[in-house]
């Protein structure tokens, strides 16, 4: 045990008092890292996504990418711009859920809140397994290994996370400003090397097949709603309020605007430079787009190219991180409104949530195992679950506004309508057109986790109606207390226990169940000598079973009926000298005790007797 305990200790670190929790929060630079990797990360893989969707259509297809990225940043425009009023009107905290459930009701809100945690998960997983890709795509020898090394990296964040808020933002800040500083010189150097060239116009791009399919309005829809990938985590600032230090709100508003600055030019410069060298996601290759564009404007072999490839990799492992923020807080509010069980409102020893982090790695691990660690199998369920919380909290913005009617609300009412619209067609194409591929899963799974929150509510209502003392009449007085002692033998620890039972009642009956009836004479000389007077009930058990006739006699000396009668059955157990010795000892006492734990009248306690080394 002490050894478990010190290694918990090297793992998450000392406990930290509750006064100390106005110390544990985060600056904005710390935070942009924690809560901005899932978001940034994106952009490994957005644009990629929007070309593999058009480039079914031929060349002239893939000219679309440069519009649809603009009006991907144009929504990123429309939703940050909606959490960043959300922060400010929700300063303890403004995810889908408070904002849905606030000014929608219940179900919208629980919706929202399914939502989010599913994505929660699922973020994580996509994440991991698409870090661990690019391991295995410059180290092919490693793929074997791959949900191996999957299930370590969860296991490395969940550990970080545990330690704290502050000590994970230090932890996280560096491959994330790493991973910015290189993303800027790639794209400082492709803007350098097309400026230099005299601006030409786009190169057409490199395509060894012909088109498969003709440019439709669904496939530039599909498209789009691929790219929509790179507003992954945009909401996460809003959950995650509480962590920063005062004034919070201010400070959240700020690094959202930031956030979604970075996301954008990012996003903007990878889809403009590639589309106008003509860069093309390589199937044959299997070769990232960011990584091509890194080998043509920063030298193919060159220490910066590495460094992009590293970056992007650490960038899109720790993009989990963003997840491991906001699924325990978000537990948390959940649990605190009675939606989930009580645990997840719990802080841990290092002031974080402690619960859901590890419910968090334990569900994003079985997802990485049922999937095989294959980031392909986990994309389709990607995404609905963001923009159906997305389109919720917006809708909920408006009807805030509606009702509040503060100063300048029919301009917010419209930027946060614009921006439930958007969102909520995208929601529409990624459901139909993913839902053959596994977005069925995600859709089906959202009514059953609102089921579990309304569940959970209901047992939590009913319980406190029968603990609430008003309109309770008053608990009869307990006029007859009966004490049963077993025994299977006669020591020390048995008469410590008659001691006890004696000194809680003058009722008291010794009970030995016969499995052997060579040792029941045995037994009765033994307590003639040492039972002090106590009454000793010995009964048959034909088929050697302890628990069924103690079960019996208790019915039959018990009275349902009375509600001013109880029994209590003191077990003695002698406790060894090392935990490691209990299992070479029978543990009657943990049946009895499952045995009874139902039964409304019959109380079970137990007496140690320490044993010595």
């Amino acid at each position: 045990m002490a050894r478990s305990f010190s290694l918990r200790r090297i793992l998450i670190g000392r406990p930290l008092a509750t006064a100390q929790m106005k110390h544990e929060r985060l600056t904005k630079i710390k935070a942009l890292a924690v809560f901005s990797s899932d978001a940034l990360s994106s952009v490994a893989y957005a644009t990629e996504e929007i070309m593999l969707m058009l480039i079914v259509a031929g060349s002239a297809a893939v000219g679309l990418a440069w519009p649809i990225g603009l009006a991907i940043a144009a929504l990123i425009a429309i939703v940050a711009f909606s959490y960043y009023q959300t922060v400010h009107a929700y300063p303890s905290g403004g995810g889908s859920y408070i904002v849905a459930h606030d000014n929608l009701g219940q179900m919208p809100g629980l919706v929202a809140a399914a939502a989010l945690l599913t994505d929660y998960v699922l973020t994580v997983s996509v994440s991991i397994t698409a870090g661990v890709a690019a391991i295995t795509s410059a180290f092919p020898v490693l793929y074997p290994y791959r949900i191996t090394i999957a299930l370590f990296f969860v296991a490395l964040i969940m550990t970080l996370n545990l330690r704290g808020v502050r000590e994970s933002g230090t932890i996280f800040a560096v491959p994330t400003y790493l991973f910015l500083a290189i993303m800027f010189t790639t794209l400082a150097a492709g803007f350098a090397r097309w400026i230099s060239a005299g601006m030409p116009p786009a190169q057409p791009p490199r395509i060894d097949y012909p088109a498969v399919q003709g440019l439709t309005l669904f496939l530039i829809l599909r498209a789009f709603s691929s790219g929509c990938a790179a507003l992954t985590g945009i909401e996460a600032i809003s959950n995650g309020i509480p962590a920063f230090k005062p004034p919070e709100s201010d400070n959240a508003g700020k690094t959202l605007i930031a956030m979604a600055t970075l996301l954008a030019t990012m996003f903007l410069g990878i889809t403009f430079l590639t589309h106008q060298f003509g860069i093309v996601p390589d199937e044959a290759t299997h070769e990232t787009l960011v990584s091509q564009l890194g080998r043509y404007v920063l030298g193919e072999g060159s220490p910066l190219y590495f460094a992009l490839q590293v970056a992007t990799m650490l960038i899109l492992v720790l993009a989990a991180n963003t997840s491991f923020a906001d699924f325990p807080r978000l537990s948390s509010i959940l649990a605190r409104d009675r939606y989930m069980p009580h645990q997840f409102a719990n802080l841990g020893d290092r002031l974080v949530f402690s619960n859901g982090i590890i419910t968090l790695a334990l569900a994003s691990s079985a997802l990485i195992v049922l999937f095989g660690g294959q980031t392909t199998r986990l994309i389709p369920l990607y995404a609905i679950g963001v923009f159906l919380s997305f389109t919720l909290s917006q809708t909920g913005m408006v009807v805030r506004w509606w009702r509040l009617r503060t100063r300048h609300w029919e301009i917010k009412a419209a930027i946060n309508g614009l921006g439930a619209l958007a969102t909520g067609v995208v929601l529409i194409v990624i459901a139909v057109t993913k839902f053959a591929l596994g977005a069925w899963i995600v859709i089906v799974w959202i009514p059953i986790f609102i089921s579990f929150f309304l569940s959970v509510h209901r047992h939590y209502q009913r319980v406190a109606q029968q603990l609430s003392l008003e309109n309770r009449g008053s608990l009869p007085p307990i006029r007859r207390h009966r004490v049963i002692v077993p025994v299977a033998d006669v020591h020390r620890g048995v008469i410590a226990a008659l001691n006890y039972a004696r000194s809680i009642s003058d009722d008291v009956t010794a009970v030995y169940v016969e499995v052997d009836p060579a040792e029941t004479p045995k037994i009765q000389r033994k307590w003639a000598d040492w039972g002090e007077g106590i009454r000793l009930v010995t009964l048959k058990s034909e088929y050697r079973s302890i628990i069924g006739p103690l079960i019996e006699y208790v019915d039959k000396v018990d009275d349902p009926n009375r509600r001013d009668q109880v029994v209590t059955i003191v077990l003695p157990q002698f406790v060894p000298a090392r935990p490691w010795h209990n299992l070479l000892h029978n543990q009657t006492a943990i049946l009895i005790h499952l045995a009874f734990v139902f039964r409304r009248d019959v109380m079970v306690t137990d007496v140690p007797f320490h044993l010595e080394e």
